[in-house]
């Protein structure tokens, strides 16, 4: 009789056993989809979230704007290189923003805060995220209208509503303070106190005549791109063109690192996570096919004296392994894709638990708890799973091939 038959005959001589190792390796399955689901659900919504509230994916801006921002570091020539990144099949939009750091002044109060100059007409919900976020009024029409569009805390602190002027006061490219009068047009709410209490919308055109600004001289081009998993590659390649050789190629992970960093610690802790429910189930399939083999003594002691070798009885074990892996990943799959769809097209709603202003690393997130998976995670999962269940099978497997025949056949 083959070695895989038998291996496959001896799992059902203890039925229940069995099904209860592989229902065990199923629930790690349902447990694995449902961590790395979250985390890549959520993780890519963050970044996601991040790049489309001014930056971008990936960030192209004259050297060292990043640690050092300032109106007179600008990059000339913008149309030529949006034109270059747009042709890229990777990006999914590329638009040129002017951001700095501008006093807001009512009749009433002044206020510190930061601006986002905007071509309206290439902006849109996909990549914008304060045109997702508008609650009043309108977004900016023109690029050299007089529009302005600010946080609902911004508003309120300088009592202004839709239609009111507002004066902002800013530095030039040659350094100087300039001023301009605009007159709110939207307000929008993100429901990060820092954003909505600090950061103004306003025309593109109006700005670069205020700052002096050529009209293909921007602070920033912001580039989304169809999966930010790419974001490295994608900034290696962009940086090797001699086109880019005068600009700062800076990837997500550069231009929020705070972000970056919590996202580091959140897929540490789920690892963490996952490495305890691993152990137990790996602590399961051992505790399992280590009874088999110590009831099985003389079993095998017979077997060795009819001439089956330790190597075959190893590999007797390790295919009782195998099959025993086979079987829980069939029905943790099969458990699984209800789940899975389930929760990747519904979710669960955490709004009761964390509000509608839930945030995370600056960013605010959706309270509807969902997953979804990369199929490098899914395929990871499956095979992290199928390895642990052999590599559990190993120590019985090598326990069996050692004990001598005589002393097999003397066991009761």
């Amino acid at each position: 009789m083959k070695l895989n038959t038998l291996a496959w005959r001896n799992l059902w001589r203890h039925k229940r056993r069995t099904l209860i190792t592989a229902s065990s390796i199923a629930f790690g399955v349902l447990l694995a989809v449902t961590f790395t689901g979250a985390g890549d659900y959520f993780h890519t919504r963050m970044i996601d979230a991040g790049a489309n509230m001014g930056m971008g994916h990936i960030t192209i801006a004259a050297r060292d704007y990043n640690r050092a921002p300032s109106s007179q570091k600008l990059i000339q020539g913008a149309n030529t290189l949006q034109s270059l990144i747009a042709s890229l099949p990777e990006v999914k939009s590329v638009v040129a923003r002017i951001q700095g750091q501008a006093m807001f002044a009512s009749a009433r109060k002044s206020v510190g805060g930061t601006f986002i100059a905007i071509d309206p007409a290439k902006e849109n919900a996909n990549n914008n995220l304060f045109i997702q976020s508008l609650t009043d009024g309108e977004m900016l029409s023109t690029t050299n209208g007089k529009g302005i569009v600010m946080g609902v805390d911004l508003a309120r602190k300088l009592k202004l509503n839709l239609g009111k002027k507002v004066v902002y006061t800013t530095t030039d490219i040659n350094g100087d303070i300039v001023s301009a009068v605009a007159r709110v047009s939207g307000i929008f709410r993100t429901g990060v106190a820092e954003v909505d209490g600090g950061m103004a919308l306003l025309p593109m055109q109006s700005i670069q005549k205020v700052l002096g600004y050529a009209s293909d001289e921007v602070s920033l081009i912001a580039v989304s791109l169809v999966d930010q998993r790419i974001s490295h590659a994608l900034r290696g390649r962009m940086q090797g063109q001699p086109e880019f050789e005068h600009v700062e190629v800076l990837n997500w992970q550069q231009t929020q690192p705070d972000l970056a960093g919590m996202i580091a610690v959140d897929k540490s802790a789920n690892r963490i996570s996952q490495l305890m429910i691993s152990l137990l189930i790996a602590a399961g399939i051992l505790n399992t096919m280590l009874m088999s083999v110590l009831e099985r003594i003389r079993e095998f002691g017979v077997m060795m004296a009819l001439g089956m070798s330790p190597r075959s009885l190893f590999s007797l074990v390790i295919l009782e392994s195998f099959w025993l892996a086979v079987i829980g990943l069939i029905i943790g799959i099969i458990v699984t894709i209800p789940w899975y769809l389930y929760m990747a097209e519904t979710g669960i709603d955490l709004t009761s638990a964390y509000g509608d202003d839930f945030s995370f690393g600056g960013v605010l997130l959706d309270t509807v708890f969902k997953i979804r998976l990369f199929k490098e995670s899914i395929i990871g999962i499956l095979i992290g799973l199928f390895g642990l269940a052999l590599l559990s099978g190993v120590y019985p497997a090598w326990r069996a091939g050692r004990i001598p025949p005589v002393e097999s056949l003397k066991a009761l």
